[in-house]
This record gives structure tokens, sequence and C-alpha cells, in this order.
């Protein structure tokens, strides 16, 4: 059962234009002193007041670029000099937590790779006992909410109150549009759990191509997440990491410009006419939950049957081509493949279960 935290709101943060959404931006990796400086100029000009950075990048396979080091520092420390922007940077490990401070980093994420490892978190949360700066957590590279909740829950109790969240998508084997499946419901979760949680979406992750930035950004905004952190280059097509999900500071100036802001309760708006829809839901599932326990009586009464006649629980082929047919039906009525078929291997899921307590009674 999850416990609510006394987490500051970010109004009280202490940033500069901390209106929603507050916007996060810099390149993946910090590579040169002049890019990263220059960058942050470009960023400067249309408004950003928050820079990122990746100093160290641990990557997946060694060989690759994994940054440049506690050198990119300094660097980071001019941007702040130069342009009064606050600075950021990703921190994995117990090291890097006490370099990123005593160079005066304002705000610290850690990754997804750190955060799926309590081991690692609580070595951080431990690093941090007694500062006072924001943390921003990004979810679990798996889909683990309650490893997401834990990794926060850890720097909630080493004092730390200016708390954030990274919603940067998660990793499948399944084919996708986009680097990692954004699975929008896991974020909606730990907000549930975690009301006074600050919830920052980072499309650049998510997508992994600079097209689409800007609807995961939107979906987002009308999701009611608090910012963005977006990854931005002064050349992005030769950047050194993660090149295809960098867009130039000109380009997320006209992007930003385009997505619509949306109100949670807009004083024209009538709240009657909302009730009453709502109402409508209700009422609609209600009935999904009657149908539903009707259709779970019949899995049991087939459970029986199987049983009596000593037969599998799974029938591959039945399953197939019930889950096929569903799919041809939900087209017709508008309804996406992708959310026929989660829901129905959810319910063949249930069925499942209530066949298996039958066979194992």
């Amino acid at each position: 059962m999850s416990t609510e935290l006394n987490i500051t709101e970010l109004k009280n943060w202490g940033l500069p234009n901390s209106d929603k959404p507050i916007v996060i931006s810099g390149p993946c990796s910090a590579e040169t002193e002049e890019q990263v400086l220059e960058t942050a100029r470009q960023l400067k000009k249309i408004g950003v007041t928050i820079y990122r950075a990746g100093i160290w990048k641990p990557r997946t396979k060694p060989g690759s670029f994994e940054g440049v080091g506690s050198k990119g520092l300094k660097w980071l420390k001019k941007v702040k000099t130069e342009t009064g922007m606050l600075v950021s940077t990703e921190v994995a490990n117990v090291k890097h937590v006490y370099e990123a401070l005593r160079s005066g980093i304002d705000i610290i994420w850690i990754g997804a790779r750190t955060s799926a490892n309590p081991f690692a978190m609580q070595e951080i949360a431990d690093a941090l006992e007694g500062v006072d700066i924001p943390v921003l957590i990004k979810n679990p590279v798996n889909p683990d909410v309650d490893l997401w909740e834990g990794a926060v829950q850890r720097i909630y109790k080493a004092g730390i109150r200016k708390i954030g969240v990274i919603h940067r998508g998660f990793s499948s084997y399944e084919h996708s549009i986009y680097r990692n499946i954004p699975q929008w419901q896991l974020a909606i979760d730990i907000k549930r759990r975690l009301p006074n949680i600050v919830m920052i979406n980072d499309p650049s992750h998510i997508g992994g191509k600079r097209e689409l930035i800007q609807p995961i950004s939107q979906k987002a905004m009308d999701l009611n997440f608090d910012g963005l952190m977006i990854e931005s280059h002064i050349d992005p097509d030769n950047a050194w990491s993660d090149a295809k999900q960098q867009i130039t500071p000109e380009t997320l100036n006209i992007m930003l410009e385009s997505i619509v802001i949306r109100d949670v309760s807009p004083d024209n708006a009538s709240l009657d006419t909302l009730e009453n829809l709502r109402h409508k839901i209700d009422k609609i599932d209600d009935e999904l939950m009657d149908l539903l326990q009707q259709r779970m009586k019949v899995s049991v009464n087939i459970g029986n049957y199987k049983k009596e006649n000593n037969m599998t629980i799974l029938q591959q082929g039945r399953w197939s081509s019930l889950l096929q047919n569903h799919k041809n039906k939900g087209r017709k009525r508008d309804l996406s493949e992708d959310f026929i078929s989660k829901v129905y291997k959810a319910i063949h899921q249930e069925s499942i279960n209530k066949q298996t307590e039958v066979m194992n009674a």
C-alpha cells in the first residue's frame, strides 16, 4: 500500500519560469566545450532556463561513446556563469553524485538503468542525505511501477523533498514505432500512488525519432504532465550519441509554440455536462463488470467440462482464431487492434486462471 509523501510542490522549487510546462533541454551528451556552450546560448535565446547534458553515458555495450566524464562538469559551470541557466545532469553512482554536487549542479536525475537497481538507488540516496536540490528519477527500464515507486521512496527517506519522476518509456521485445514504449497507464498509476509527485515526460527517449517528439509532448501535456525533458543539439545529425532523437534549438522553439496547453478546469466549461458524461461512463463500466462476471462463470463451467474429459486448458487453435475474430470485430467498431488484443489477452488469462483453479481443486 502506497504512503502519501510530503513532496514539495513544483511552484516552491525556486525554479525560474516554473509555470507549466517546465522545459529541460540540452544535448544527449556533452561532447566539446564549444558544443555545450553554443547549445546553451541558443536555448537561452528561446527562453529555456534549465539546461541538461549527459556527462557520464552508460551504454548497452562497451566501445561506443560513454561521455566525456568529469571534465564536462566544468563546461556546465561555464553555462551557468555565462547564461544564468540552471544546469542538470544524470548520476548513476555515488562518485557521480559527489562530483556533481561539488561542481554546483542544480538538478540531478537518476537514469532508467539505475532506478531499476535498488542497491544502487540506496547508495545514491545515502549520498544525498542533507542535500536540498531537486532530484528526478526516470522510470526503470522494465515496466514495474513498484520498483519506480520504491526508488522515489528511497530518495524521500534521505530527506529530499523536491522530487520528480521522468517518464521515458519502457523496454519491450515487441516491434513498435517507439524506441521505448510509452505505456502511459503506468505513468498515470505512479501519479495515482504519489499524487504530489512532479511528473516530467521525456519524448526524446520514448520516440527515438525527431518526428515523434511533438506528438508525444502534446500527449503528455494533455495528460497534465508538469514538464518536458527534450534533447537539443546545435548539429544533431552529427551528434556523438542518439543523433536521431535530438533537435536543434530552433526546431525546439517551433515545436513548443505548437503545443496546446489545456486547463484542468476551464472557467467556461460546464461541469454539469462533464458529470453527466462521467455518469454514463460509470454506468457502462458497471455493465462491463457484470458481463465479465458472467463470462468468468462460463469459463468455470468450461473448466469443469475439460477436467471431466481430461482435456488441456489451453486450446491454442481456438484461442488464435478467437483473438483474430475479436480484432476484426473491433476494427469495424473503430477500436484499435492493439487495444482489443490487450483487453482479450487479459480476459483470456483470467479465464485460464479460473480453469486452473478448477483443475487443481
